[in-house]
């Protein structure tokens, strides 16, 4: 029984079916940065980074902790920022 479109990981998906928020770290003209995603899962959150920076090397994906994410706060993809 494989994952298709309509199954989802219930690890990765918040309660509801809702996308968990994912930090995705990448090195853009020799400086890292995080960045933070609302995505089903980490490779979605990768690929959307990817989309919007397509000259950025992709380091980490991860699921966002609240403890970590509060001392270090990132910032979202341009599309989140409105």
């Amino acid at each position: 029984m494989g994952w298709t479109q309509t199954k989802t990981c219930p690890k990765v998906m918040g309660r509801g079916g809702v996308p968990v928020q994912f930090t995705v770290g990448l090195k853009l003209k020799g400086k890292t940065d995080h960045i933070a995603v609302d995505a089903e899962d980490a490779l979605i959150a990768a690929l959307k980074v990817r989309i919007e920076h397509p000259e950025a090397v992709i380091t980490y994906v991860r699921q966002q902790n609240r403890r970590g994410d509060a001392r270090h706060p990132s910032h979202g993809l341009a599309e989140d920022r409105h």
